[in-house]
C-alpha cells in the first residue's frame, strides 16, 4: 500500500517548469524602469530645466558610488545571511562561494577613484601629476576617503583569511565614514543626518546583499528543506529592514525638503526628480517582496517565491544605480 501515492503538486514538470508569474514580473519591471528612466540615464536628464550647474565628472562619480554601494552590500548580505543560516536546525553545511574578496576589490577600486576626485579638490583628475596625496590628511572629507579606501582594502584580506567574520569591523567602517561624507559640518545638524545615514545605508545592505546571498544558497540547497526555511526567516527580517529603510529615506528627504517645498522640488530640481525614481522603484521593490511572501506562505512548492525574489534583487541593482546618482546630484537649498 506504501507504494500507491497520490501524484504530488510538484511532481508535474510540466506545471511548474516556468513560473505563471514570470511575465507579470517582467511586466512591472518594465513600467517601473521606464517610470525611472530619465533621471537613472544620468545627471544631464535629471537637471534638464532645473536652473541647476552639473558639476564637473557627475556621471563618474555616480557610477563609482553605485560600485562602492554595490561592494558594500556583498560581503554585508553573506555575512547576514550566513549568520541566519546557522540558527536553522539541520541546515546543509555547504555554501556558496564567496563573492566578498571580489566585491572588496572592487569597492577598492571606487574608493580610491572618488579618494582622486577628493585629492584634486573635488574635481575630476586630468592625469596623476593633478592628484595631492598629501593634501588628502589636511580635509575631513580626504581623512574619510582614505578611511573607506582602508577599509575595503582590510575587508578584502579579512575574507580571504580563515576568519572571514572579521570583515565585518572594516566594512562598518566604511558605512560609518560613508554617512559622515554625506554631511558636512556646513549642514543643518549634520550628526542627526549622519545617524540616518548610518541607519538607512546599514539596513539597505543587509536587505540588498541578504537577497541576493539567500537566493544563492536556495540554488545550492535545492531540495532541501532548510531553503524555503531559510527564504522565509529572511523575509521577516527584511520587513523589519524595509520599515527602518522607509522611515530613515523619508525623515532625511524631510530634511533637505521642508513639507511646504516638497511638491515643487520633486519635480523641479534634480535632487528632487531622481528621489521620486527612487521611491517608485523601492514601492515596486516593496511590492515585489510581499509578492513572493504571499508565494511563500500559500503555494504547494515554496521555491516558486524564488520568480519574484529574483525580480527583486534586479530592481534592487537598479535602485543602488540611482542612490549613487542622488549622491552626486547637488542638494536642494533647504530655506
Amino acid at each position: 500500500m506504501t507504494l500507491i501515492r497520490p501524484p504530488s503538486r510538484t511532481a508535474d514538470p510540466g506545471r511548474h517548469a516556468r513560473p505563471s508569474g514570470t511575465g507579470r514580473t517582467v511586466t512591472v519591471l518594465a513600467l517601473v524602469v521606464l517610470a525611472a528612466l530619465i533621471p537613472v540615464l544620468g545627471p544631464s536628464p535629471a537637471l534638464h530645466g532645473t536652473g541647476e550647474a552639473e558639476a564637473p565628472g557627475t556621471g563618474g562619480i555616480a557610477l563609482l558610488r553605485t560600485v562602492l554601494f554595490a561592494a558594500l552590500s556583498v560581503p554585508v548580505g553573506e555575512l547576514f545571511v550566513n549568520r541566519l543560516a546557522r540558527s536553522l536546525p539541520g541546515a546543509p553545511p555547504d555554501r556558496p562561494r564567496s563573492w566578498s574578496p571580489y566585491a572588496a576589490a572592487a569597492g577598492f577600486v571606487a574608493a580610491l577613484g572618488l579618494a582622486s576626485v577628493v585629492a584634486t579638490g573635488n574635481l575630476v583628475p586630468g592625469g596623476v601629476a593633478d592628484i595631492d596625496v598629501g593634501g588628502l590628511y589636511e580635509s575631513r572629507d580626504g581623512k574619510l576617503a582614505l578611511l573607506e579606501v582602508n577599509g575595503f582594502l582590510a575587508a578584502g584580506l579579512c575574507a580571504t583569511s580563515r576568519r572571514p567574520g572579521l570583515q565585518v569591523w572594516p566594512l562598518a567602517a566604511v558605512i560609518v565614514a560613508e554617512a559622515l561624507r554625506a554631511h558636512p559640518t556646513t549642514e543643518y545638524s549634520p550628526l542627526t543626518g549622519s545617524g540616518l545615514t548610518l541607519v538607512h545605508l546599514t539596513c539597505a545592505s543587509l536587505w540588498v546583499g541578504g537577497l541576493l546571498y539567500a537566493l544563492r544558497i536556495l540554488v545550492r540547497w535545492r531540495g532541501a528543506e532548510a531553503g524555503p526555511a531559510l527564504l522565509g526567516l529572511y523575509a521577516r527580517v527584511a520587513a523589519v529592514l524595509l520599515a527602518a529603510i522607509t522611515a530613515t529615506g523619508v525623515c532625511s528627504s524631510l530634511r533637505r525638503m521642508p513639507p511646504g517645498t516638497i511638491a515643487d522640488q520633486l519635480t523641479d530640481t534634480a535632487y528632487g526628480r531622481v528621489l521620486l525614481a527612487k521611491v517608485i522603484l523601492v514601492a515596486a521593490v516593496a511590492a515585489l517582496a510581499l509578492w513572493a511572501r504571499v508565494r511563500l506562505s500559500r503555494a504547494a512548492d515554496p521555491l516558486t517565491a524564488c520568480s519574484p525574489a529574483r525580480a527583486e534583487v534586479v530592481a534592487l541593482g537598479v535602485v543602488v544605480a540611482v542612490s549613487g546618482l542622488l549622491t552626486a546630484l547637488p542638494v536642494p537649498i533647504r530655506w
